[in-house]
């Protein structure tokens, strides 16, 4: 990443990161952040509980969590500080909103995964599945708009990416690898899996769009706006 740079989106957008943000730019992006990751954990929980099949990676937060005898929301905990540990080599840099979404979306799962009904018609299973996805599409956007840093996985993806290989390639290598080593562990792969992968692009970037925060004049940003 290149200091002083913000991060290109396709058709010549731009999200700026702010890896240590001055106080008034807390009061404005903390909010996306905290919204944006208890939607993610919330959305989680909803699909976990339909049964009806989850996204890659969660398909192996769960499989990893079946065979350790783990909560699904401690295993999000753990497997994101030691992809952590893999930025190093990488040289990737982190913010305070990396650090959040690595020790909370697990804790929220958690606490929202507990409160939930089991449900068992159908009909019920189906909106679970639903409002799972779409709370995982609004918060992703709420999140990213946040430019608090990348979450721990898309941070490893940005970081190889920005080696010289298309992001595409990257992303889906690394979601195939999550689904397949899931599938492998007992993960429950179904119609929510499908769903969420046709459906969680599109929702994200509409809701960053909703969510995003105006570009800074240069001389106002805080210390360490970065990019790809």
């Amino acid at each position: 990443m290149a200091a002083g740079r913000p991060s290109r989106r396709p058709r010549g957008e731009t999200i700026e990161v702010v890896l240590v943000p001055r106080p008034r730019d807390l009061l404005t992006r903390m909010p996306r952040l905290l919204v944006g990751i208890t939607l993610l954990g919330g959305g989680i929980a909803l699909m976990l509980r339909a049964k009806l099949g989850l996204s890659p990676w969660d398909v192996l937060h769960q499989g990893i969590a079946s065979q350790l005898g783990l909560s699904v929301g401690t295993v999000v905990i753990g497997l994101g500080v030691l992809i952590l540990i893999t930025w190093i080599p990488l040289h990737q840099r982190f913010g305070i909103g990396t650090i959040i979404n690595t020790l909370v979306v697990g804790l929220i799962l958690n606490a929202v995964f507990d409160a939930l009904p089991t449900p068992h018609a159908l009909w019920v299973r189906t909106a679970f599945m639903v409002g799972g996805v779409v709370c995982v599409g609004v918060g992703t956007g709420c999140y990213i708009a946040a430019g608090l840093g990348p979450g721990p996985r898309d941070g490893v993806m940005t970081a190889v990416a920005a080696r010289g290989y298309p992001v595409w390639a990257v992303r889906t290598v690394m979601e195939v690898s999550a689904l397949g080593l899931g599938l492998l562990l007992g993960g429950d792969v179904g119609v929510g899996t499908l769903l969420f992968a046709v459906g969680i692009g599109p929702l994200a970037d509409v809701f960053l769009r909703v969510f995003r925060l105006p570009e800074l004049p240069e001389s106002e940003r805080g210390i360490g706006v970065t990019g790809e």
